[in-house]
C-alpha cells in the first residue's frame, strides 16, 4: 500500500512525549520543515507550535481552511467525531490499558494473578475432558469424494508401509555344462592314457 499519513492541515496527531503528553490535536498550519502549528480544543490542548519529533501522525484527518480559528477547529472536529473514532483505535486502547496498569496497586496485581490461575484452570480442565473424549472414540477420517490427487497417494503409501512384507523366494541358479570340443581329448583322459602306457 502507498504511504497516506502525510504532513497536511487537518490532519490529526498524537503528542508523544513533552507538555500535553498522551493527547490528540489538529495540524493548522506548517510554519518550518521543523515546526507546526497545532490546535485541539476538544482534548484541552491549546493552539501552539511544536516540534514534528513530538507527533506521531495518525490516519484521521478534517477538513478546514488553511489558519482557521479554533471556533472553526471545534466544529469540524465535533462534526467528524474525531474523539470516539480515535478512542476505538488499538492504538487508543492500549494507551488506556498502559495507564490502567501503571495505577494498579499490589493488592491489585495480587487479584489479577489469583484470576489468572483461576481462568487457566478451568481451560485446563476442559482441555482434559475434550483429550479424554478423543482417546475413547477417535474421530473417523473421510475422503472426499473428489479428494486431491496428492492425498490420495499418501493414504496409498501409508497403506503399503503397513502391510508386512512378503518373504522372497530364492531362485536355483543352474550352473552351465561343460561343452566338450569333439576330435580333442580332455586333459584329464591324456594324464589317464600316459599312466597305462607306463604300466
Amino acid at each position: 500500500m502507498p504511504f497516506s499519513k502525510f504532513v497536511e492541515i487537518g490532519r490529526i496527531a498524537f503528542i508523544a512525549f513533552g507538555h500535553d503528553r498522551g493527547k490528540i490535536c489538529a495540524i493548522v498550519d506548517v510554519i518550518d520543515q521543523n515546526r507546526a502549528l497545532v490546535d485541539g480544543p476538544c482534548t484541552s490542548v491549546s493552539r501552539q507550535p511544536i516540534s514534528f519529533k513530538r507527533l506521531h501522525l495518525t490516519k484521521f484527518r478534517i477538513k478546514f481552511p488553511h489558519s482557521a480559528s479554533t471556533r472553526v477547529v471545534r466544529n469540524a472536529w465535533n462534526k467528524a467525531d474525531v474523539t470516539k473514532e480515535w478512542n476505538e483505535t488499538n492504538w487508543a486502547k492500549k494507551l488506556a490499558a498502559a495507564k490502567i496498569k501503571n495505577k494498579m496497586t499490589d493488592f491489585d496485581r495480587f487479584k489479577l494473578y489469583k484470576a489468572k490461575q483461576t481462568r487457566n484452570r478451568i481451560i485446563h480442565r476442559e482441555y482434559l475432558k475434550l483429550k479424554t473424549r478423543l482417546k475413547k472414540s477417535p474421530p473417523k477420517l473421510k475422503l472426499k469424494r473428489h479428494a486431491n490427487k496428492s492425498a490420495v497417494a499418501i493414504a496409498r503409501h501409508r497403506a503399503i508401509k503397513a502391510e508386512p512384507p512378503k518373504p522372497v523366494e530364492k531362485k536355483e541358479v543352474k550352473k552351465p555344462e561343460k561343452i566338450v570340443k569333439k576330435g580333442r581329448p580332455e586333459k584329464g583322459a591324456k594324464k589317464a592314457q600316459k599312466v597305462e602306457t607306463k604300466t
